[in-house]
């Protein structure tokens, strides 16, 4: 029955990535994903969670809401349906209201969960919620005006993108590239930039800093797993601009690049935004593909 199971829950993992497959792009990640494990024994399903609170920031493009990883872990002897449900205090919305799937004992269960904050709401600490029959888990949600972020330094964080495209048959919201998240796992599911114009250049990506500020450094991540190598998807060739004065100006340059992030250190500058300038990528695809921008 474990290995019938296993099987049943690899098959269901491999369809989710086939259909995510388009020949233009590299697949997406998958959304849900299926892990086995060692059953205690216990007959509980266990909720858990990626961190112990989420900071979801007021005004940020609903594109990009706020996310945290969710799963539960059944500790059953045997397999069967499992379910657990998610709460969240209004005004705040969830992705998903529910998590369920067939679990034998001991595998895990995990989905990414978003969590959307309306323009309305206002700053403070609202409930999230994990319930299963065995057990609820509770996850404060810290709802903080941008400007009270803590952004670790980074002035892209949170602030309004704008570009000069967006590919369609995925999602690649511009909001995604200063949302924090550098990883390239969840490509073409939320988590990166593609334009929409291939073989077409220049293309551009430009993060307003919410007024005046000293910059010197901008730290630019493209798409790049082991799998898709930014050899050959990511970015190759771009200018990195800062708006002085109402006029943009090239502080630094980057040529010929086939890694996954690459650093740009300038002479210091004070700008109210900083701009991307795609000219070229790696690969016969020729997109713009940009996973995240750091300004310091």
């Amino acid at each position: 029955m474990r290995k019938l199971a296993a099987a049943a829950l690899a098959a269901a993992v491999a369809l989710t990535t086939a259909a995510a497959w388009d020949p233009e792009e590299p697949p997406s990640s998958v959304s849900v994903k299926v892990k086995p494990g060692v059953s205690k024994g216990t007959g509980k399903l266990i909720p858990r969670a990626g961190a112990d609170r989420l900071v979801a920031p007021l005004g940020v493009d609903p594109a990009c809401p706020a996310k945290i990883e969710i799963g539960m872990r059944s500790d059953a002897k045997k397999a069967a349906y499992a379910t657990m449900n998610v709460e969240i205090d209004a005004p705040l919305t969830a992705s998903r209201s529910m998590l369920t799937s067939y679990l034998p004992p001991g595998y895990e269960l995990g989905a990414k969960l978003l969590v959307a904050v309306p323009p309305g709401a206002k700053a403070g600490t609202y409930g999230l919620r994990l319930r299963t029959p065995a057990q609820t888990l509770q996850v404060p949600v810290e709802v903080v005006p941008l400007d009270r972020l803590d952004n670790g330094g980074n002035l892209a964080l949170h602030r309004p993108v704008t570009a000069s495209s967006q590919h369609t048959n995925a999602n690649y919201p511009p909001c995604s590239v200063a949302d924090g998240d550098r990883s390239s796992n969840g490509w073409a599911g939320g988590n990166g930039w593609n334009d929409a114009t291939a073989r077409a250049w220049p293309d551009t990506v430009a993060i307003a800093l919410g007024g005046p500020k000293q910059v010197s450094r901008v730290d630019l991540y493209t798409l790049h797993t082991e799998r898709y190598p930014a050899s050959r998807y990511g970015v190759r060739d771009w200018d990195v601009q800062a708006q002085v004065s109402g006029q943009w100006q090239t502080v630094a340059q980057v040529r010929g690049n086939t890694a996954g992030n690459v650093r740009s250190d300038f002479a210091p500058v004070t700008a109210d935004a900083v701009r991307i300038v795609a000219l070229a990528s790696n690969g016969a695809n020729d997109y713009t593909r940009i996973i995240e921008v750091e300004v310091r």
